[in-house]
């Protein structure tokens, strides 16, 4: 019976970034995936890196996304150094189209809200977004140019991080799923995986929609799957230059010349796969933005679980279980913040401290016993690690 000093309960980008810095530390980690590694919500992304907020409710994130943002470059090179695989890394920007009669509004209110939370946010007309992207459809009433944007190849990053982590030492068990998270007194001591009893000074719940289903988890990380259904299309008239998108929809070229469009969110379940409905909502906002799409080849088409939480904000950190932590709920946002959330988890493991207030992500903020330290945002009295 082997001892790690890190058990990492699940094989996608966030598991395998954090198993890949840790093993930089000559600590002794294991991964344990339900299944092969990266086949989840880490495979199903179309890999836009996005610090903005995608509503209200995830202005928390900005500055934890602009911070895994920065980190990306060093990130993205130290995995492909490690792997000898690429990622087809871009910092190449983004054009966010808006459409109908309050197009003009809605982008002078987006522009107000970007500058205020210091984000690259440059308004151009609609013969400068039509410089940027030639093939844009007539649908576009008002654009902007979101110059800090990124772009990354999610299968590749996926797969290069579990190979770089691999290389590093990282014992990786697929088709091994964690059934008990083991404790003496306040203490996590390990894991029961895979009909094995597998010990570890820290476990780290990495488990994505299905971290809340293991054992009594759902106390720290009450995650919910939320289906995104995909669409990749080949045209042989048109290559896109850039990303594009609008309220409705997005499209992200790859450097094979595919071009991905989604999404949705649904509350369905466990129930992954596409419907009739989701790839009309998702080929209707595709020719809205690039009309000519419309007799584009339908290359492939799937379905992924994203994992939400109560609040749609990520679970990161301690619990008051000594040596359990959480790295779960990034919702629509797991591999923006792969870099950040490794970095985090990493310090926390190391040092027992890190750089940020990360307060408003704490796993106690759902648990019932410090449910009466819980602040009208959500946000728990939680140690501040800064």
């Amino acid at each position: 019976m082997s001892a790690f000093d890190v058990a990492i309960v699940g094989g996608g980008i966030i598991g395998g970034s954090l198993a890949f810095d840790l093993a930089a530390e000559k600590l002794k980690v294991v991964i344990l995936d339900r299944q092969l590694p990266g086949q989840e919500s880490s495979r199903a992304a179309a890999g836009m890196l996005s610090p903005g907020p995608d509503s209200p409710d995830a202005l928390p994130l900005v500055p934890l996304a602009k911070e895994s943002l920065r980190l990306y470059p060093e990130f993205v090179l130290k995995v492909e150094e490690a792997s000898g695989r690429r990622t087809e890394f871009t910092h190449g920007g983004a054009l966010q189209i808006f459409l109908g009669p309050r197009a003009e509004s809605e982008r002078l209110q987006m522009a107000a809200e970007y500058h205020r939370l210091d984000l690259g946010f440059e308004i151009i007309s609609r013969e400068e977004a039509r410089q940027l992207e030639p093939s844009l459809g007539p649908a576009a009433h008002a654009a902007a140019w979101l110059r800090e944007e990124a772009v990354v190849d999610p299968h590749l990053l996926t797969d290069a991080v579990i190979a770089a982590a691999r290389n590093r030492g990282v014992e990786i068990r697929h088709h091994c799923p964690v059934t008990a998270v083991l404790q003496d007194g306040r203490r996590c001591d390990g894991v029961f995986a895979g009909g094995e009893r597998i010990p570890a000074k820290f476990v780290v719940v990495a488990a994505g929609a299905y971290s809340g289903g293991i054992d009594w988890l759902a106390r720290y990380a009450p995650t919910r799957p939320v289906r995104g259904q995909m669409i990749a299309l080949r045209s042989a008239d048109l290559t896109l230059r850039t990303v594009v998108r609008s309220e409705n929809g997005y499209l992200v070229p790859r450097r094979d010349g595919r071009i991905i469009a989604g999404s949705t969110l649904e509350e369905a379940g466990f129930e992954k796969h596409v419907t009739p409905s989701g790839i009309r909502k998702i080929l209707d906002a595709a020719l809205e933005l690039i009309s000519g799409l419309a007799q584009a080849e339908i290359v492939e088409t799937w379905a992924g679980l994203r994992p939400g939480t109560p609040d749609n904000l990520p679970v990161l950190g301690p619990t008051d279980i000594e040596g359990l932590l959480i790295a779960t709920g990034h919702y629509r946002n797991g591999i923006l913040l792969a870099p950040v959330t490794r970095m985090l988890l990493g310090q926390w493991i190391l040092s027992g401290q890190v750089p940020m207030d990360t307060t408003a992500f704490s796993p106690l903020r759902f648990s019932a016993e410090n449910s009466h330290t819980t602040t009208a945002t959500g946000a728990s009295a939680s140690p501040d690690f800064r």
